[in-house]
């Protein structure tokens, strides 16, 4: 992939994030913080049976390229923003389709835990599901929808321990939970 022409410009009339100044008093003393308000998102990790692999996605993400960091690939957890009137596992399951090409069934979309991340400028929260997949619910070969660019990942187990030390791999902390999670489920050291 190559990118030509990047440039960053003012935000307006945005769709998905809203940047503030956030004006407060704490104990007495007034303060001001720098703060994005971002949609929650669902993520979920796939783990392929028959393969024994883990399915993710790999994409160009340009607040990574911004900031300097190769370029701007990012390993990735399926996932998804909550910004439909739906269940998030009925959002997480659109997602699945729309990005790996497979079809989960709801009642196989389980919860794993939620947390919040970027704390420090967005707060929003993340809710990590887990789905076991194989060939046969295979619809599609993903990618995304509305001219989004995401390459499919079959990532070995072994593959996976690596990735989570590589320090020159672009990847999230929801990975690397969902990583951890399956590993201490399985009883398997990494």
């Amino acid at each position: 992939m190559k990118i030509t022409d990047f440039s960053l410009q003012p935000l307006t009339n945005p769709n998905f994030v809203f940047t503030s100044l956030a004006i407060y008093t704490q104990n007495s003393i007034k303060k001001k913080w720098e703060i994005v308000k971002a949609h929650d998102s669902v993520a979920v990790l796939l783990y392929h049976t028959a393969r024994n692999v883990f399915v993710v996605v790999k994409q160009f993400r340009p607040a990574v390229y911004a900031n300097g960091h190769n370029a701007g690939m990012s390993i990735e957890l399926c996932a998804g923003i909550v910004d439909k009137n739906l269940s998030l596992e009925k959002i997480i399951q659109e997602e699945i389709l729309e990005e790996c090409g497979y079809h989960v069934e709801l009642h196989d979309i389980h919860k794993i835990a939620s947390f919040y991340t970027s704390v420090g400028f967005a707060g929003s929260k993340q809710i990590l599901y887990y789905a076991e997949i194989d060939d046969s619910m295979m619809v599609s070969s993903g990618g995304g929808v509305d001219n989004e660019m995401i390459e499919v990942v079959y990532l070995d187990i072994d593959d996976a321990k690596t990735l989570m030390y590589d320090d020159d791999a672009i990847k999230t902390p929801g990975l690397l939970f969902a990583f951890s999670w399956w590993f201490y489920k399985k009883g398997i050291n990494y």
